[in-house]
């Protein structure tokens, strides 16, 4: 079946629950996408609350404390939340292509598959009993067994123990994330044969993200693209596809994904969320007068938060600096309309809301709103299919 690009963008904002009524929970959120990029912690936060009904950042963040929902490097060489129940089959699937792809990267750094089972020796030496450390607590420990203790070569020496499922990211610890064993978070599961761990990521990435391409599951996903079609095939009837300009997409028919009649007309989108970075080939369309100029395309700056209206990427978004709180400052594109002015100004305050506090003045060009930190986004990220330690 042949359709249209607006159709396509329509289903995915209500598939995604951002146009659709929100789930119950967080991990709810977390389990429809598989996993939600995370190396902004805080911004990911408001991406699970943005489908996630009555959430608060205070309430996810005691969410994830408390182990509903885990943050790891999964699926790429990043970070990602994922649920628990997911963790081990997912980096069964998808650490040995990831990490035979790093290989000479570690070389340079010193790393090897010795080294890293060395530190996970130091791992399971320091984190028993449930104890979590900050990767500073954790830094003299590995110095005393002759390991890297700082820097990039420290950092992708948890990345490896965190790709092999050794550690994962453990409840906050004020401002740092601590680290944790999973096998003393997780029970022991039996290993999943690679045709069905493959059938399943193919179905929850389609379902979750649909509709979607092939390519962009390689993109999303440490496989190839010969493996989404044996994934396609051992899937079989449960996805459906259509053709937008020449690409076929696929999508699960059984997820829920009608607009609902009182759904946002607009959204801030954070830095990395899924309903943006997931399709560089078939994004939003950019409104007219875009700040970023005539030129400007969605995929040209991934590290910038988008403002959607009415299914068109009409500017960006930002946290500003300010003391003890958090202003939002908005670039909109000049062809927005007083309405759309207007629906942008109540998605700030959705955001506000969630953050726990009023929001201050807003003005078309500039908004300042008034809460707590949703994190550093400076525009200096990585690609967005690699790894940030």
């Amino acid at each position: 079946m042949v359709t249209t690009r607006e159709w396509v963008l329509r289903r995915r904002m209500a598939t995604q629950r951002l146009t659709s009524p929100g789930l119950p929970d967080a991990v709810d959120a977390v389990r429809l996408l598989t996993c939600v990029q995370a190396q902004e912690a805080p911004n990911a936060l408001w991406s699970v609350g943005m489908r996630t009904r009555g959430a608060t950042d205070d309430g996810i963040r005691a969410a994830y404390d408390a182990g509903a929902f885990l943050r790891t490097h999964i699926l790429r060489p990043t970070w990602h939340f994922v649920a628990p129940e997911d963790l081990r089959w997912i980096l069964g699937l998808t650490s040995p292509k990831v990490l035979s792809g790093m290989r000479g990267h570690f070389a340079k750094l010193g790393l090897d598959t010795e080294v890293a089972a060395r530190g996970a020796d130091v791992f399971r030496k320091i984190l028993a009993g449930r104890t979590a450390l900050t990767r500073r607590e954790i830094a003299p420990h590995m110095r005393s067994a002759g390991l890297p203790d700082k820097g990039l070569p420290l950092g992708d020496l948890h990345l490896m123990n965190e790709l092999m499922g050794v550690i994962v990211n453990g409840p906050m610890k004020g401002a740092q994330h601590t680290y944790l064993l999973v096998d003393e978070i997780l029970p022991p599961e039996p290993e999943l044969e690679r045709d069905e761990a493959l059938g399943a990521l193919v179905h929850r990435f389609f379902a979750g993200h649909g509709p979607a391409s092939i390519k962009d599951l390689t993109r999303w996903a440490a496989v190839t693209q010969a493996d989404v079609r044996r994934g396609l095939d051992i899937v079989g009837d449960a996805l459906e596809s259509v053709e937008v300009d020449g690409t076929t997409l696929w999508f699960d028919p059984s997820v829920p994904a009608r607009t609902a009649p009182d759904a946002p007309r607009a959204h801030l989108l954070p830095t990395y969320d899924e309903a943006t970075l997931t399709y560089p080939a078939l994004g939003f369309p950019v409104a007219d007068g875009h700040p970023r100029g005539p030129e400007a395309d969605p995929w040209i700056d991934p590290y910038a938060s988008t403002v959607v209206v009415d299914g068109l990427n009409a500017g960006t978004w930002k946290r500003a600096p300010g003391r003890g709180v958090a202003r939002i400052e908005l670039k909109l594109a000049s062809s927005l309309t007083a309405e759309q002015t207007a629906a942008v100004e109540t998605a700030t305050d959705r955001l506000a809301t969630f953050l726990g506090a009023p929001r201050e003045a807003f003005d078309p060009r500039r908004v300042e709103a008034s809460g707590k930190n949703l994190g550093k986004n400076s525009g200096r990220g990585v690609d967005p299919g690699t790894r940030r330690s």
